[in-house]
This record gives C-alpha cells, sequence and structure tokens, in this order.
C-alpha cells in the first residue's frame, strides 16, 4: 500500500481504547441475553470502539481501491463501510469459536466495475503489487474467490483480506487490524442487492439460510438459479447444484419468477419507497453518510457528516443501533462513497432499488 494520502492527516480518528481479551470479552458479552442494561451498554460501548477503530486503516486501504480501480475503470464506484451492530452479533453467534478481534469484515471497502474482465484486472493488479512489494504499507492475510468457486447459495465476488501496518510511531496503534475488500462486477452487485432486498423486507434470512436451514427453500432455490444464469452470462463456473443446460436454467427460472411473484414484489418495493432524504447541510467535503431504512414506513432518511463531525456520526450510529435492538424494521448503516451521486449505486439496498437485477432477470428468462 502506498503512503498516507493527505486527507488522513487531519481527521479526527477512534483508537483503540483497550487491549484485545478485553474487546473479545466484550464481543461474548454482547451474545448474553441475561445482561442487564448497564452491562449491554458497557459491552456496546466497548464493541463500538472496536469498530470505529477501524476507520484509518479502513480509509487508508480504500484509497488505494479508490485509485486502482478507477484508474482501470472510470465508472468504477468504490465504497466503504463499518459492519452493523446486529451483523457482527450474528456473524459470532454463528461462529462460537471466533472472537470479535478475529473478524476480518468490521471494516469493508468495495468496489463494483462495469464487467467481469475488470474485475479480473482489478485482482490481478493486486497480485502484481503484493508480488512486487511483499513488505508494503499493508499485507495481504486472504484471498476468496468465489467467483470460480461460487457459494452455494450463489453469492460471487472476490474477498481480499489485508492486515494494516504502519511504521509511524503515531500510526503504529492499528497495527494488525484487519480490513476487506469486495470486488464485484456489476450483474454480481446487483444480484448480492436484491437478496439483502429480499431479506430485509420478507425477514427471509437468505444470506445464512443454507448454513442454518433458514428462508423459504423457494427463494433460495430461486436466488441460486438467477446466480448461474448471472455466471453463464459472464462466461464464469456456475453455482452447484443449479441446471447446467441453459433451456432448463430458463424454464425452472420462469416458473420460480411466476410462483414467486419476483418483479411485481421488487418493482412494488421500489415504486412504494419514499426518497425522503433529509441530508441537513451538504459539505463539500463530506466524509460518510448515515442511511437509515424504516421498512415500515418505507422510508429511507440519509444524513451527511464532515471530516470533522466523524466521532460525531460514529455516536449516532451506535445510538440508533442501541434504540432499536432487535427492532428487524430499522437498518442503519454508516457508509462512505466518493460522491453523493454514487450513495444509491452503492447501496440500493437501502432504496429498496432493484433495478439492475430486474434487468437482469428479465435477460435471463426472455
Amino acid at each position: 500500500m502506498s503512503a498516507p494520502f493527505p486527507c488522513l492527516l487531519y481527521m479526527a480518528w477512534t483508537r483503540p481504547a483497550f487491549d484485545r481479551p478485553t474487546y473479545n470479552k466484550a464481543g461474548h458479552a454482547f451474545l448474553n441475553a441475561g445482561l442487564s442494561e448497564n452491562e449491554l451498554d458497557e459491552a456496546l460501548e466497548i464493541v463500538n470502539n472496536w469498530r470505529s477503530a477501524h476507520a484509518y486503516p479502513l480509509q487508508c486501504i480504500k484509497m488505494t481501491l479508490v485509485h486502482r480501480a478507477q484508474k482501470l475503470d472510470s465508472s468504477a464506484i468504490i465504497a466503504q463501510r463499518l459492519k452493523r451492530l446486529a451483523s457482527i452479533q450474528a456473524k459470532l453467534s454463528r461462529e462460537p469459536s471466533m472472537k470479535l478481534t478475529q473478524m476480518q469484515d468490521i471494516g469493508g471497502c468495495r468496489a463494483i466495475v462495469s464487467s467481469i474482465r475488470k474485475v479480473d484486472r482489478l485482482v490481478k493488479d493486486y497480485e502484481e503489487a503484493r508480488v512486487k512489494n511483499p513488505r508494503g504499507r499493508s499485507e495481504q492475510t486472504n484471498m476468496k474467490d468465489y467467483i470460480s468457486t461460487p457459494k452455494s447459495d450463489g453469492y460471487r465476488g472476490i474477498h481480499l483480506v489485508y492486515k494494516y501496518k504502519s511504521g509511524s510511531e503515531k500510526h503504529s496503534i492499528y497495527n494488525e487490524q484487519k480490513i476487506e475488500i469486495q470486488i464485484r462486477s456489476r450483474l454480481q452487485h446487483a444480484w448480492a442487492t436484491a437478496v439483502e432486498i429480499v431479506d430485509a423486507f420478507t425477514g427471509q434470512a437468505l444470506k445464512s439460510g443454507l448454513k442454518l436451514n433458514l428462508g423459504d427453500p423457494a427463494w433460495r432455490r430461486f436466488f441460486v438459479l438467477m446466480s448461474s444464469a448471472i455466471a453463464a452470462r459472464e462466461k464464469r463456473p456456475t453455482v452447484p447444484d443449479a441446471p447446467t443446460n441453459k433451456a432448463d436454467l430458463k424454464e425452472e427460472l420462469r416458473k420460480l419468477n411466476t410462483k414467486l411473484q419476483v418483479k411485481k414484489i421488487l418493482s412494488g418495493l421500489k415504486n412504494g419507497m419514499n426518497i425522503g432524504q433529509e441530508l441537513g447541510k451538504k459539505y463539500p467535503d463530506t466524509t460518510v453518510y448515515l442511511l437509515v431504512l424504516n421498512l415500515k414506513e418505507n422510508r429511507v432518511h440519509v444524513t451527511a457528516y464532515s471530516r470533522e463531525e466523524l466521532p460525531f456520526a460514529n455516536e449516532e450510529y451506535l445510538k440508533i443501533e442501541k434504540e432499536n435492538k432487535g427492532n428487524l424494521q430499522i437498518l442503519a448503516v454508516l457508509v462512505s462513497v466518493e460522491s453523493m451521486k454514487n450513495l444509491r449505486a452503492a447501496y440500493p439496498n437501502y432504496y429498496l432499488d432493484s433495478t439492475e437485477f430486474i434487468k437482469a432477470l428479465d435477460k435471463a428468462i426472455e
């Protein structure tokens, strides 16, 4: 990774305030339903500090991603986010042996490029840089290729995990923080966000459904088939247990689309969405956006924060999550994109917008 960018020198970054055993103890306590309100608040504050302390290494690693992705594809969309507390809790619950400080995706950034060929090229750029400079600023510790080997639920994309390291005394406190990079084509991104929209609005739990036997099997099968149709279109391996014959795939997909009324449901969600954005003051140097989706009201609320307000943004993020703990009707996430214009493209699930996915579905069953 390259040297720090100028914008990193004057922003207010959260620093780790506890040792790793304390973080891991709080992560374990976080799962305990018998905690008192005070005990829960204390655990949440500690977990949130660990999450917020990923912001600096995440920004450093994202800036390299911006440079490489946009050099390759001027229309690339780059976004970053700190993992939702509900998602952290769900992951720790699914994997009891995992410690909070072992999680690789608390800080994550993503590049969405226009084609599968550009995904290949961007991944190759990272590999060439790693070989050329194996002792660079951050170290690649893991890679998952879910395109060559799709997940059984249909998920496809490339995941790179980096461990931050710095020689400067000021920033060495962030050493060993892990950041995940996701690289997707636009079609892969359309599929992934459609899954999240159905998950959020219907409570299907499709993202973990195959492992935990949750969600409607018909919806799970539909997304497996759609992932395979997109994979075939991109000339990549299809999902296990999906028909390899194009005609059989199309026929089964058509039947499920009719049975589930997929297009009607997804189009209705988007058309019923209240885009009552209340951005407040629009800053020329906006750093992050806090997105809050209210599924009961079909409304998305967006607040923009400047660089100097980053600590306040983290506080507001935690406040909303604490107030709505266990409320599946309210989803909040703190994100950063290169421009306001890219916010909806990077996070269409928060706008219940599956336009690109519906286009891909039409092409798959035409």
